[in-house]
């Protein structure tokens, strides 16, 4: 999978992608990043990337003129052209669609994504309109720009990729990921079978030694040796986590009777969760 940057800071990724499961993705050919700096397709002597907006108003723009020649440099279609089964170009801005897991997912399955990088107070609007074919972000915040989204991004969907993590089912069950629900994945006793029934819930607790620290104890079932315990205690700690951080994903999540029952227990729609 490529993943072409267009940035006018491309020293940014530098030391990004030499670390972790990044590193190695890379490094065995999974998948490869390349920056391109947005300043070497001007024509100034300035170098002149950004343009004071028609209309008036505070701050500067992103023109369109560099973006618009470093894609016709790397082969990159228009959006109307595009075949968006193989390929997406991908607009980093405050006033793009949230990006979720689920969008890494999808984003996983393609052999090219471009990113682009905006700064100042945009960027031109006809890079969205003839170039890009989803503009993203990642929540209600304002960021300088779109290197740090971009690098997150990256990051998100290479992990993904088959053969970068240590285990297949890794990126399955966490936090968002698609793995076995308490509502159609159940074992015998009614709990779900993997050890993180995900189903679009944040991942439970974890716990390490030793057992009694400072006085604070492990959950009693984690020592217990009991696996349908253990799944049973991870399932609704699961719960009562999503319930107490991101309610609104119980909205979506699958989930079993028993999961209803759990949380009509807690009360979690009484808790405050300002």
């Amino acid at each position: 999978m490529r993943f072409d940057i267009l940035t006018i800071f491309p020293e940014f990724f530098g030391d990004f992608f030499r670390h972790g499961v990044l590193q190695r993705a890379f490094r065995n050919g999974i998948a490869e990043a390349h920056t391109h700096d947005l300043r070497l397709f001007t024509h100034d002597r300035h170098r002149t990337v950004d343009d004071r907006p028609f209309g008036g108003g505070e701050g500067m723009v992103l023109k369109a003129q560099p973006i618009l020649e470093a894609a016709a440099v790397l082969g990159i279609t228009p959006k109307s052209e595009r075949d968006l089964t193989r390929e997406s170009v991908i607009l980093l801005s405050a006033s793009g669609k949230k990006y979720t897991q689920a969008t890494a997912r999808e984003l996983a399955t393609l052999e090219r994504v471009t990113l682009i990088c905006g700064r100042y107070e945009g960027v031109d609007e006809r890079i969205a309109e003839l170039l890009c074919d989803r503009e993203l972000c990642l929540g209600d915040y304002v960021l300088t720009g779109g290197e740090l989204p971009a690098a997150m991004i990256i990051d998100s969907t290479v992990r993904l990729l088959p053969g970068v993590l240590g285990h297949e089912d890794s990126n399955r069950f966490e936090s968002f990921g698609e793995g076995d629900t308490g509502a159609t994945h159940n074992d015998a006793d009614g709990v779900p079978r993997s050890t993180h029934g995900a189903g679009g819930l944040l991942d439970y607790p974890h716990y390490t030694r030793p057992a009694d620290l400072a006085g604070a104890k492990i959950p009693d079932a984690l020592s217990s040796g009991d696996h349908v315990a253990i799944r049973r205690w991870r399932r609704e700690a699961a719960l009562a986590k999503t319930a107490r951080n991101r309610p609104d994903l119980l909205e979506t999540a699958d989930l079993s009777d028993k999961d209803r029952a759990f949380l009509a227990e807690i009360d979690y729609l009484k808790q405050d969760n300002s």
